[in-house]
């Protein structure tokens, strides 16, 4: 089996999974077996869907979540920021994930009319785990946490 490959970015610890795709007559599959190649095993999953395209989604970081993001369908632009360093993802392939570890402030955007973002998170959910404000987080890392 081919093996997910994982690329680093400019963003601290914010990773690219490029996963294996087999395509055949038939369609298509791509695989991520969280145990061997994924960041975490999740313990939950969420879809964002039927975003209208100048809409603005995310805009938080988490304290302790981590999450992996793949648009399985369609576009959508993701923005992770470290609090130094901005980097801007095309997700457009079901077979490419992106990577958010905890403490990230993330943003999604640039949905297209078909795009499903399917996102797994390490943790249920937790209000008191999002930072919504950014001045926040950026104190929070000047802190370091």
């Amino acid at each position: 089996m081919n093996k997910t490959l994982v690329e680093p970015t400019q963003v601290s610890n914010v990773k690219i999974y490029k996963m294996p795709c087999y395509s055949d007559i038939r369609g298509s599959l791509t695989v991520t077996e969280f145990e061997n190649s994924a960041p975490f095993i999740p313990r939950r999953y969420f879809l964002v869907y039927d975003v209208p395209s100048k809409e603005t989604r995310g805009q938080h970081a988490h304290i302790n979540c981590h999450q992996f993001l793949v648009c399985i369908s369609g576009s959508c632009s993701v923005e992770a920021d470290d609090g130094v360093r901005h980097q801007e993802f095309v997700l457009d392939s079901p077979n490419i994930g992106l990577y958010l570890p905890p403490m990230i402030w993330g943003t999604q955007h640039k949905y297209s009319n078909n795009a499903v973002l399917l996102v797994f998170a390490s943790e249920l959910y937790q209000s008191e785990d999002y930072i919504r404000d950014y001045e926040q987080f950026l104190n929070m890392k000047t802190l370091g946490k």
